[in-house]
């Protein structure tokens, strides 16, 4: 397989993995472009790309260690007095582990690091920014039994359900009362309506971090045009919905 096409494969999830260790589209989608330029640019490490997903992302992993770690546009104070708390080294081997589904093995070797090194960290990550990110989770999902099974993983963390709709206009009647500090969503609705336009609805009068849930995950990776920085592949590991939790409140704003 030509090199080209076998990173083309891999980019929507490098796209993916780069924003949620940012928690930003610009920034993350600039540092994967960066590290294509710099690819194109020397032979040496057009070199390494070579060979699946893992080198790819040792590749990014080298990068981001190299230069200093990202700001996103937006204002995220509460974040940045944090990232001193949070090595990046330990939300990169949290995302790894879960999100992008790398064995301890594999992630380890992304990072440099032993396995069990790389599970400490991971372990590390979530504490740390559990400690003090307790917030109100707005469920949004048509199937009852993920419904329910999302609602105990969000109260095993320590979050409170700030409601559950399984339709745009549920969701509507649920937003009448305030505003959540967290949604996760799927995109396709019982009754034929969009989790994407019921995300718009609250977005429109707040600024809340989504996190979307879908089967069909490269349909809104695509590229051309404003994507989610959260995004998990049905069907999903709760590690998985943890992990993108933890990031999201930890670039959450004030």
């Amino acid at each position: 397989m030509p090199l080209g096409t076998e990173i083309a494969s891999h980019l929507p999830f490098l796209r993916r993995y780069a924003r949620a260790l940012t928690g930003d589209q610009q920034a993350g989608d600039g540092l994967v472009r960066r590290l294509l330029e710099m690819a194109l640019a020397e032979p040496e490490l057009r070199a390494r790309l070579s060979g699946g997903r893992l080198p790819l992302y040792r590749a990014f992993s080298d990068l981001f260690a190299a230069q200093e770690t990202p700001r996103s546009t937006a204002s995220h104070a509460p974040a940045d007095l944090r990232l001193g708390r949070i090595a990046p080294l330990a939300r990169q081997a949290l995302l790894l582990t879960t999100i992008e589904d790398f064995t301890p093995a594999q992630a380890a070797q992304v990072l440099g690091l032993t396995p069990d090194e790389t599970a400490d960290l991971a372990r590390g990550a979530v504490a740390d920014i559990a400690r003090d990110s307790a917030t109100s989770v707005l469920v949004i999902e048509d199937e009852p039994l993920i419904a329910m099974q999302l609602e105990t993983l969000v109260t095993s963390m320590g979050h409170s359900i700030f409601g559950t709709a399984a339709t745009r206009a549920q969701a509507q009647k649920l937003m009448v009362k305030g505003v959540p500090g967290l949604v996760l969503a799927d995109i396709q609705l019982a009754d034929g309506s969009s989790g994407l336009d019921a995300v718009a609805d609250l977005l429109a009068v707040a600024d809340v971090p989504v996190i979307f849930i879908t089967a069909f995950p490269e349909r809104l990776l695509t590229g051309d045009g404003p994507e989610p920085t959260w995004l998990i592949t049905k069907p999903f590991r709760e590690d998985s919905v943890q992990a993108a939790m933890a990031q999201a409140l930890f670039f959450r704003q004030s």
